[in-house]
């Protein structure tokens, strides 16, 4: 039997895009993420499919004025 929560309706997690490494690296959105309702994955949605690269995924964090 799944966890009956239900599904947040905005993303919890950002998919980016990453090219080169350390302070040059270049981060390029390029989809969200949802928690499946069982807790034991995630829904994804690209924007773009990159062929190169790493595909990162980030949790969604509030951004303070000083950011």
């Amino acid at each position: 039997m799944t966890n009956q929560s239900t599904t947040p309706a905005k993303p919890t997690h950002r998919l980016f895009l990453v090219t080169g490494k350390g302070k040059s690296a270049n981060w390029t959105p390029i989809g969200a993420a949802w928690p499946n309702r069982d807790g034991e994955g995630f829904s994804l949605q690209y924007d773009a499919l990159p062929l190169t690269g790493r595909i990162i995924m980030r949790a969604i964090t509030e951004r303070t004025s000083a950011e």
